[in-house]
């Protein structure tokens, strides 16, 4: 358990750390290249949907032949990908590979990939908070990287950064050999009592699993959003950079603790209020943001709050879809359920871009953020949690 939970720690913290910083490159590039807000937003949001797509063919190539493969073509693909973003020299190739390369890499290299192992590895009575362990270190990997990337960015200048990270993710490869699992030797499966089509057409004609997905959608829209935009809404607003790389890192660094707290109220409370709970936070706390004077001080306030709730859905996300289908088939649902959620990251980082083309103002997204909040935290309560009731599967003849 101690390797499993360090390993896929430590692959979340180098995956999601280096993607939390991206919202550091949106000024240097667009002023270097001289493109709009709208066309860095649009690859960003093209890579977040390429991770949400290919997130649930890698979630199936992990629960057939492990995960082991999977998470070393991730980190070939991410090397690529970053090296790609940086020197691309048109929209096109801008978003091909920040977008699609890096958003394969993502789905190889992150959650759904390494929850699968979690979940099978990971006695149940332990699962929830083993997530929250896992997702604790992708959140402690956005407090040492956001501030790093800065400093590359700064010291070396934004293209030679992407390069010194695209060697940094290679980390990947010997890392996921201590995610290599037992019952995958040789690239057998292990037996299932379900085939794919047969889980697929369970979990998407089960309401609890069309809300998750719903409430899912909403924390990528939120989380994306304020993630890539903030440092410029910031910088509009006549606040320094630094405070933008500090405001990050302090969502990275509060957030261990929500995940790691919300891990374990999974164990003991009910989930959908766990989620309703945070959904319903975050909506409070971005309304109190816009409605204080914006200072130093408030912004650092209100990252330490929405630290606490940034990717704290991800455990008790997770861990029902666990509970209520089982984990034979468990990255691949993963991978459906984070497919909404990067459908509703694309939305926040691309409309962001748009409507602060078209109005110059990010306060309409800021808006809708809000009501999407109080959404989520509605739409989570009904869920149930149970395991779900099947019939005795035919026996062969």
């Amino acid at each position: 358990m101690v390797q499993v939970l360090a390993c896929g720690a430590m692959i979340v913290t180098l995956s999601m750390g280096i993607r939390h910083g991206f919202g550091l490159w949106l000024q240097p590039v667009t002023q270097a290249q001289g493109w709009s807000r709208e066309t860095f937003a649009f690859a960003i949001a093209i890579q977040n949907i390429a991770w949400g797509f290919f997130g649930v063919f890698a979630g199936m190539v992990a629960d057939r032949f492990g995960a082991f493969r999977v998470l070393l073509a991730g980190a070939v693909l991410y090397g690529l990908g970053l090296a790609g973003m940086a020197l691309a020299a048109t929209p096109f190739t801008f978003a091909l590979t920040t977008g699609v390369l890096i958003g394969a890499a993502q789905a190889g290299t992150t959650y759904a990939v390494v929850y699968g192992v979690i979940g099978r590895q990971i006695d149940p009575a332990k699962r929830s908070w083993a997530m929250g362990v896992a997702a604790a270190a992708g959140s402690f990997g956005q407090f040492l990287m956001v501030p790093v990337e800065g400093f590359l960015i700064s010291g070396l200048g934004w293209q030679q950064a992407l390069l010194v990270l695209a060697l940094c993710v290679l980390l990947i490869a010997p890392l996921a050999v201590g995610l290599r699992e037992p019952g995958f030797a040789g690239g057998a499966a292990p037996h299932r009592d379900q085939s794919i089509g047969q889980a697929l057409r369970e979990a998407f004609r089960y309401p609890s699993f069309q809300l998750l997905m719903a409430g899912y959608f909403v924390c990528g829209f939120q989380v994306v959003f304020i993630g890539v935009h903030m440092p410029s809404y910031l910088k509009d607003k006549g606040l320094s950079p630094q405070v933008a790389s500090y405001a990050l890192a302090l969502i990275g660094l509060f957030n261990v603790f929500g995940t790691y707290i919300a891990g374990s109220l999974g164990q003991r409370l009910a989930k959908r209020k766990i989620l309703a709970v945070i959904y319903l936070g975050r909506a409070a706390a971005i309304s109190v943001f816009l409605w204080a004077p914006l200072t130093p001080t408030s912004v650092y306030i209100f990252s330490s709050v929405m630290g606490l709730l940034w990717l704290s859905t991800v455990p008790p996300t997770n861990a029902t879809i666990a509970q209520i289908f089982g984990v034979a088939h468990l990255s691949m649902l993963g991978g459906f359920v984070f497919f909404s959620h990067q459908v509703g990251s694309f939305m926040g980082v691309w409309l962001g871009g748009l409507l602060y083309d078209r109005t110059g103002s990010y306060d309409v997204v800021w808006y809708i953020a809000i009501a999407l909040g109080v959404f989520a935290a509605i739409v989570n309560l009904p869920v149930r949690e149970a395991p779900i009731a099947r019939q005795p599967m035919p026996q062969a003849a």
